[in-house]
C-alpha cells in the first residue's frame, strides 16, 4: 500500500464525473500546504484502501476522505476539505453545524443528478 505522511489526506471522488472532476481541480489549485492526495473511487487504490478501511457501499456515490485513519463521506467529507484550503471558501466550513441530515440530503440531490446536470468524462485528475 501506498503510504501517506501524517499530515496528508486521501479524498477518493467519481472519475468519470465532470463535477467530481472540476472540485478535484479546485481542490488542486488551493491546497497550498498539499494536504491532499486525490484519486478516483474507480482506482486500485481506492480498492486497496477499501480492503484496508471497509467504507460504506452505501455511501461510495459521493467524496470520500481519508484523514487520521478515519472515513468521511458526502458533506462532512466536503466541509472537512474546505476548511483545509486557502482562501475564503474555508468560511463554508461554518455549515458543518448544520445537522448531518440536512447537508446530506443537499448533497444527495446533487450527487443523484450529478451526471445529467453536468456530464460524463474520463477521468484525467489524479495526484497519487
Amino acid at each position: 500500500m501506498q503510504h501517506i505522511n501524517e499530515n496528508q489526506s486521501i479524498v477518493l471522488f467519481d472519475g468519470v464525473c465532470n463535477l467530481c472532476n472540476s472540485a478535484v481541480a479546485f481542490i488542486i489549485k488551493r491546497d497550498k500546504k498539499k494536504i491532499f492526495k486525490l484519486s478516483p473511487l474507480q482506482s486500485s487504490l481506492s480498492e486497496e484502501l477499501n480492503q484496508e478501511f471497509h467504507f460504506n457501499q452505501l455511501q461510495l456515490n459521493s467524496i470520500v476522505l481519508i484523514e487520521n485513519n478515519k472515513v468521511y463521506y458526502k458533506s462532512t467529507a466536503a466541509l472537512r476539505i474546505v476548511k483545509k484550503l486557502s482562501g475564503p471558501i474555508r468560511l463554508l466550513y461554518i455549515f458543518i453545524f448544520i445537522p448531518p441530515f440536512i447537508r446530506d440530503a443537499v448533497y444527495m440531490v446533487i450527487a443523484k443528478n450529478r451526471y445529467l446536470w453536468f456530464g460524463k468524462t474520463s477521468c484525467e485528475v489524479t495526484n497519487v
